[in-house]
């Protein structure tokens, strides 16, 4: 335990750190659409080191019961009011990898293979969420002092700790409440959410969800919640601006006392080059000829037609505005004049997947698109490409730069939000990658341009691999800064 937390400790007369329940709708490797459940999965076995017992509660999503159902055992039952309707909830609890996740249980809400439904379903299913995770508290088998929430889906917990649970035993809860991205506010009819969690007309207000005449339970959650945090530090100073906070940038302004900026890590149990199992090679920072064999079997594998010298530029994504796929859709031709090739893997709005297909048409050998998910894919691409793009509208922190970089496909990336945090410009000796500032094709062509050119040095290309690859990016640095701001918590009582 470091000095700090040591003081923290003796100044609130503590001998035991306090125990932290994570509140997640997704949680790898239970289930998984994006990064939230890349944190909610790896941030609890870093603060296990630093001595925190730290349990997760997340939907029994259809996905995690195909696999895990056998495993689980039966903790307790009960029924909340959801509106006019008495619900089952299940807990089921479950060990992975020495984390202890509860399940809240329901085949109505969580049994079909969609982990988000989607429109105004999605406000219920989440309601139905928040309300199970409250009742089941008192009903675990460990009794947390935090409740640290996750994203619109679980920010209207602690709008109801503080409101009609503050007399009873979870209303003794602190709450964090860490934004994933400002974009998804959980924005409703407030007639709907009234009915749904028993919530009267003074919910309405400006000092609560009150929004343009709608109800907003992130709103909610910004002022309501003890402590927030975002996962990088430029994003938290980008969300207290007109064009990042997504219309709530009065309220985090207001509230920018209790915010921070925390960047995300990643497991390197899961991201390892030298021991992954889904990559044909292993390699490491001091050892990376393996990493050449890999680029000859992702050739292979995706019918790339190119010589060993041609620069590969990929792409892991959700192909969205927020991506940067419109500067992608108007710079491609381009990219490949350059001399790169270029392959992509993901999904997302139907126009930018037709212009994908359509490139790939025009280009073959030369361009791959796969229009879908595969995880063991998505490592091999990692493995296999020389350079990884990412130039993102807003990136609140993003992890695909930093597995990237872990496995050596060094980061073309727009210098926002954790972008800029996690990746420094190369100057020939010093830095991890490339970084254009203006959001324009001609800003990113400039960026791979510079790129294409280092790669061409073969010196300084593998100098700037081994910087990349030797950044230190686990979540054992983001869990200490976590632990502090827990501890802040349990002062405030």
């Amino acid at each position: 335990m470091n000095q700090k937390r040591k003081n923290l400790m003796n100044e609130l007369g503590r001998d035991k750190l306090p125990d932290i329940l994570i509140a997640s709708s997704e949680c790898a490797p239970l289930s998984k659409t994006g990064g939230l459940a890349d944190v909610a999965g790896a941030l609890p076995k870093s603060l296990a080191k630093l001595g925190f017992d730290v349990r997760v509660i997340t939907p029994f999503h259809r996905c995690a019961k195909n696999i895990y159902a056998t495993q689980t055992e039966h903790l307790c039952h009960f029924s909340v009011n959801l509106g006019w309707k008495q619900e089952y909830v299940g807990i089921e609890k479950l060990t992975l990898d020495g984390v202890t996740f509860y399940l809240v249980d329901n085949e109505y809400y969580f049994g079909s293979d969609k982990i988000y439904w989607g429109g105004e379903g999605e406000i219920e299913q989440y309601a139905y969420f928040a309300r199970a995770v409250l009742e089941a508290i008192p009903l675990l088998d460990f009794q947390p002092e935090v409740l640290h929430c996750n994203d619109w889906q679980c920010a209207i917990m602690p709008v109801l700790i503080k409101t009609q649970y503050q007399a009873r035993p979870q209303g003794a809860l602190r709450t964090l409440l860490t934004l994933h991205n400002m974009r998804f506010q959980g924005c409703c009819e407030f007639g709907q959410l009234a009915s749904l969690l028993g919530l009267d007309s003074g919910y309405m207000g400006e000092g609560c969800l009150g929004y343009y005449g709608r109800a907003n339970q992130m709103k909610g959650g910004l002022i309501f919640a003890d402590k927030i945090n975002t996962v990088s530090p430029t994003y938290a100073e980008e969300i207290r601006t007109p064009l990042g906070g997504e219309g709530l940038h009065g309220v985090l302004e207001e509230h920018s006392y209790k915010l921070s900026g925390i960047i995300n890590g990643l497991d390197y149990k899961v991201f390892n080059p030298w021991t992954d199992p889904t990559i044909p090679t292993h390699y490491s920072a001091g050892k990376r000829s393996g990493k050449a064999k890999c680029k000859q079997a992702l050739c292979e594998r995706l019918g790339l037609e190119i010589s060993p010298d041609t620069p590969i530029i990929a792409m892991v994504t959700r192909m969205t505005d927020q991506k940067g796929f419109d500067l992608v859709m108007w710079a491609m031709e381009q990219i490949v004049n350059m001399g790169a090739a270029f392959v992509l893997l993901g999904t997302g709005e139907t126009g930018y997947e037709q212009f994908m297909r359509q490139m790939e048409y025009n280009h073959k050998g030369r361009v791959v698109s796969y229009i879908g998910y595969n995880a063991d894919l998505a490592n091999q691409i990692y493995a296999g490409a020389d350079f990884y793009l990412m130039p993102s509208l807003f990136e609140p922190c993003g992890l695909s730069q930093m597995i990237a970089m872990r496995y050596g496909a060094v980061p073309i990336v727009r210098a926002t939000g954790g972008l800029k945090d996690t990746v420094q410009h190369f100057d020939g000796t010093n830095g991890t990658g490339f970084l254009f500032y203006d959001y324009t094709a001609d800003g990113m062509l400039g960026a791979i341009y510079e790129a294409l050119q280092v790669y061409q040095d073969k010196p300084a290309m593998e100098t700037l691999v081994h910087n990349a690859m030797s950044t230190n990016f686990s979540f054992d640095l983001s869990a200490q800064q976590y632990a502090d701001l827990y501890l802040e918590l349990i002062r405030w009582k």
